[in-house]
This record gives structure tokens, C-alpha cells and sequence, in this order.
């Protein structure tokens, strides 16, 4: 009997959680990198449909995600010994989003169960990924990763920053830097009653490289050898310039 109250009880909360779906927009699907790009802002927006009138007792939240390609990263601990800083410890990320924001309606952890979180890995902390390290304070090594990123943007907490209008219509900027790492960029957004989540919606937002910049790029990957050459050619012209146009201004 308990076993089949449980049953029902798991029935209606699903069926009340497709009851309100994600229904999303961009401002733009991609971004191009280019030899003036200084960072870019994407407008998320979307609204919430229900099949019917939405629940009272808890209001309904909204949590938005951006990631960036994930990437291997080493974060080292230096020391300074005998007047010299060394490397005294290292902690192997194996997995690091190049960029991570999370925009929500009100601050996260009152919105998201911490079983949620692990289960989605929605917060900047769960995003990432180290395993097997060489030092046991590896928590130390990854919040120092996480802080010195958000210094530079790379990282964001903007809790507060989902504008949602009774429930249904809702929308975020999201500031992308100047040093994105070209790649697909997962845009996540979940709603949760009560720190659950009850929907999710996932699209994508393409960062490409465009014009001389993907030429380069791609020259570099596919014939370094020619790559290299060409390097060398500009370095040998730029000195040669600079040298001549010294020796002018001598004469």
C-alpha cells in the first residue's frame, strides 16, 4: 500500500512538472570572433506554457546556464623558498568550462536542492570536473580557479538577474568577454518549484571565428609547417620595416 501511495505521489508531481514547459529564444544563435571584438552581450528570453493554472504554494523560479567549451586545466600553488617562488603543488582539472554564468531569479541556493544541483551540475562549483589529484586540499585549488576566472569574466554568479513577470514571461543578458575560447556554448535553462527541477530546455550558441581570424586558425592546425613560415616571413618584413624606416628618420 505505502509502495503504491508512493507510486501515485511520484505520478502526479511528474505530471504536474510537464504541466509547465520552457518555451526559449535568443537574441542571435552565434557569435563571431574578430580581429575588433571586444565582448558581446546575448539576450535570453523566453516564457513559460502550462497545460494549467500554476500551482500556488511555492512560486515558480527560473535558472539560466552558458557554458564554454570544457578544457583540462592545471591549477599550480607557488611558494616563495630561499628568495625564489617554485611550484609546491599541483591539482589537474579534467574538466573546466573556458566560460560558466548562471543567471536566476533569486539567489541559487534557495531555489535548487543540492540534489538537483548534483544531478544537473548547475552551479559553477559542480560544472566543473577533478578527479585524482596530487594534493589533498584540491578544493582549495579549484576555488582559487574559480575566483581568479571570475576576476576576469570568464566566471559569472548573477544571482537576480532573471527578470520574470508573474511567472510566464522571463529574460537575461548574459556578458560574454572579449577572450572567448571559440566553440559551442550550452545554454541551459530550468525551472524549479520548491528546489526542484520541473523542466529543463537546452539549445546551443555557436562562438566562431570569421574573416582573417579563421584563416589564421585554421592555417595553424591543418599546415603548421606553412603556418610558420608565414610567422617568420612577417617577423623578418616587420623588423626589416622598422629598420628601415629608422635608419630615414636618421638620414
Amino acid at each position: 500500500m505505502k509502495a503504491l501511495l508512493a507510486l501515485l505521489a511520484l505520478v502526479l508531481w511528474t505530471a504536474q512538472a510537464r504541466a509547465e514547459e520552457i518555451v526559449l529564444g535568443l537574441s542571435s544563435d552565434q557569435v563571431a570572433i574578430t580581429a575588433t571584438f571586444d565582448g558581446s552581450d546575448i539576450l535570453i528570453f523566453g516564457a513559460v506554457k502550462r497545460a494549467a493554472p500554476a500551482p500556488q504554494p511555492a512560486p515558480l523560479q527560473v535558472i539560466i546556464t552558458v557554458s564554454g567549451p570544457p578544457r583540462p586545466f592545471t591549477v599550480r600553488e607557488a611558494e616563495r623558498r630561499l628568495g625564489i617562488w617554485i611550484n609546491a603543488g599541483a591539482v589537474e582539472v579534467d574538466a573546466a568550462p573556458t566560460f560558466y554564468a548562471v543567471a536566476t531569479t533569486s539567489p541559487l541556493d534557495t531555489i535548487l536542492r543540492d540534489t538537483e544541483d548534483l544531478r544537473h551540475s548547475i552551479s559553477i562549483e559542480r560544472a566543473i570536473r577533478s578527479i585524482g589529484n596530487e594534493v589533498g586540499n584540491r578544493q582549495d585549488f579549484v576555488d582559487a580557479m574559480i575566483r581568479i576566472r571570475e576576476e576576469e569574466g570568464s566566471y559569472q554568479m548573477i544571482e537576480g538577474g532573471v527578470d520574470f513577470e508573474q511567472e510566464t514571461l522571463f529574460r537575461t543578458e548574459i556578458g560574454l568577454p572579449a577572450n572567448l575560447t571559440e566553440g559551442d556554448y550550452a545554454t541551459r535553462i530550468f525551472l524549479t518549484r520548491d528546489g526542484r527541477v520541473v523542466d529543463s530546455y537546452e539549445t546551443t550558441i555557436y562562438v566562431r571565428k570569421t574573416g582573417v581570424e579563421r584563416w589564421l586558425y585554421a592555417l595553424a592546425h591543418d599546415q603548421p609547417f606553412l603556418y610558420g613560415l608565414l610567422a617568420l616571413s612577417i617577423a623578418i618584413a616587420a623588423g626589416w620595416g622598422a629598420s628601415a624606416g629608422f635608419q630615414a628618420l636618421r638620414g
